[in-house]
């Protein structure tokens, strides 16, 4: 069974979705048995495609990206392996709807997986922002990577 992996933002538009392609990206490339995908903690946005400067600063980096936004939902816990929150406000929504401690456990900051993040672990929010901003988010994805295909590996290992 491939081991399942979704990354959580706000509105599934931003910053969720950059996370989503450059992890699918790695585990193509290593011929990983993982599943990727995104939601966001509202719905302003389900239905949507990616905003366009996600889609440009993934385009720039040589990574691809299709998306559609949606919600994550609270039936969804037993569907993942591990749920990657983007900043602290997502993990608690994430962790007030979880239905208990094991669900609870499969929730975690992506820049936990970044050994030089420091003690701020918030991916922030690009969305108000300049194109800068979606160049930062993409830098502390990739920084997350090499930690998140770890764990990763390591738990494929494991079954």
């Amino acid at each position: 069974m491939p081991y399942r992996v979704t990354f959580v933002c706000t509105g599934n538009i931003c910053r969720s979705p950059m996370a989503e392609w450059v992890l699918r990206h790695h585990v193509a490339e290593e011929g990983l048995d993982a599943e990727v995908d995104s939601s966001g903690t509202g719905s302003w946005h389900v239905g949507d495609g990616a905003d366009e400067r996600t889609v440009e600063t993934l385009r720039r980096a040589g990574y691809r990206s299709a998306h559609i936004a949606r919600q994550f939902e609270p039936g969804w816990f037993d569907r993942y392996d591990l749920i990657v929150a983007l900043d602290e406000g997502h993990l608690n929504a994430l962790r007030a709807m979880a239905p208990g401690e094991e669900a609870r456990g499969k929730i975690r900051l992506l820049r936990e997986f970044d050994p030089d993040a420091g003690p701020d672990l918030d991916v922030p929010d690009p969305y108000y922002g300049d194109d800068a901003g979606f160049d930062l988010v993409l830098e502390q994805v990739e920084a997350a990577m090499p930690g998140l295909l770890e764990e990763i590996r390591a738990a494929l290992k494991e079954d």
